[in-house]
């Protein structure tokens, strides 16, 4: 199957969305806390000075709405390349994230030749549990 979208997220919420923060929030926030040495500090800086110059700043984040990006994968490969370096920060300081791929990340609010911003759905489904079920192998134990 092919996904049109990706997103690299981390395990941490992020406070207004309510949901993993995403790969320069989690890096940024490993700068904020010293957590890296000089030298990834001002590789990751130089990456994501590239990425300010190269991509347009979706109205919706400068605002910090609720809102979450997406690279589409149609167009990613410029961009992976450059992300690739960023993956092996979190990897080198053993900061897990995570690669969504999706077709439906949501409500597209914003939207040009790289990415996507959608908006943050807050109609979670949570389904309740059945508390007597067993899996068939397990009954009888």
């Amino acid at each position: 199957m092919k996904f049109k979208y990706c997103r690299i997220q981390g395990k941490e919420i992020a406070a207004n969305t309510r949901t993993g923060k995403g790969i320069f929030s989690m890096l940024n926030q490993m700068v904020s806390n010293g957590v890296m040495e000089e030298e990834d500090v001002g590789l990751f800086k130089e990456i994501d000075s590239w990425f300010a110059e190269v991509l347009p700043w979706p109205p919706q984040c400068r605002r910090q709405e609720k809102v979450i990006c997406y690279f589409k994968t149609e167009n990613s490969e410029m961009m992976m390349k450059m992300i690739n370096p960023l993956l092996w920060l979190l990897e080198r300081y053993k900061h897990p994230y995570y690669m969504v791929y999706t077709n439906f990340p949501g409500e597209i609010v914003y939207e040009d030749e790289y990415q996507i911003v959608v908006k943050v759905d807050d109609n979670l489904v949570i389904e309740d549990v059945q508390p007597n079920w067993s899996p068939p192998e397990l009954e009888g134990l």
